[in-house]
């Protein structure tokens, strides 16, 4: 008797990319986000899941003239094209006639900040760039990692044995913890929980965040 042909369905797919110029396009974005960490570049709505010392802009970010910011939405564009129609199978012709639109921010994240579990309503896709990881925690080094969860939810966990309990992670049914590192981008779907555990170091962690979606280049 053959053995059983395993298939990968209801996974969930993540795209990561590292800036290729990242190590002089970070501290630009740096200077330029603590210098703007200020009222008028703040979001309107402190959203509730923020906790702590976080600092959340307006959601334009990828409309700002600024040379670095308009470098990383370049490069933010071009890895999320490519992902995009990788896995739907879209022809280069295909992806012209789509339009892509984003909300796009920064955080700055002192001692004490975190985000609680949430996601990203009214969008495709969401990502992570990390400007600065800030400083890391010997007795912590959970601190600032963000927590991915298991979207299947409740009944996935309904019963351990020795059947699963040391499955290929492809299949695990345990979060994923994601340690930011200087110039990784990391593309999630929107739907996907997570949340950003209580950041613990003294230097200020600096992330780039946005929301995609896309629409059909109306016909002309």
């Amino acid at each position: 008797m053959s053995g059983a042909e395993i298939k990968g369905w209801f996974s969930t797919p993540l795209g990561t990319a590292t800036h290729p110029e990242h190590q002089a396009l970070n501290p630009e974005l740096r200077a330029l986000f603590l210098a703007r960490e200020s009222e008028p570049y703040r979001h309107h709505i402190r959203i509730p899941t923020q906790v702590g010392a976080v600092f959340e802009s307006r959601f334009d970010l990828f409309d700002w003239p600024d040379a670095p910011v308009q470098r990383l939405a370049e490069f933010v564009h071009t890895i999320l094209s490519g992902l995009v129609a990788t896995i739907n199978g879209y022809d280069a012709a295909q992806m012209q006639g789509f339009e892509f639109f984003y909300d796009s921010w920064f955080h700055v994240t002192r001692s004490g900040g975190y985000q609680s579990n949430h996601f990203h309503p009214n969008a495709s896709w969401s990502g992570i760039y990390c400007v600065d990881p800030g400083e890391s925690v010997a007795a912590r080094p959970d601190s600032g990692q963000v927590k991915f969860y298991d979207p299947r939810g409740p009944a996935a966990h309904m019963h351990f044995d020795v059947g699963n309990r040391q499955l290929d992670p492809r299949f695990s049914t345990t979060p994923v913890y994601l340690t930011h590192r200087a110039g990784q981008l990391v593309i999630f779907p929107s739907w996907l929980m997570h949340e950003v555990l209580p950041y613990l170091g003294s230097r200020e962690r600096i992330v780039v965040a946005f929301n995609a979606w896309l629409e059909d280049v109306p016909a002309t």
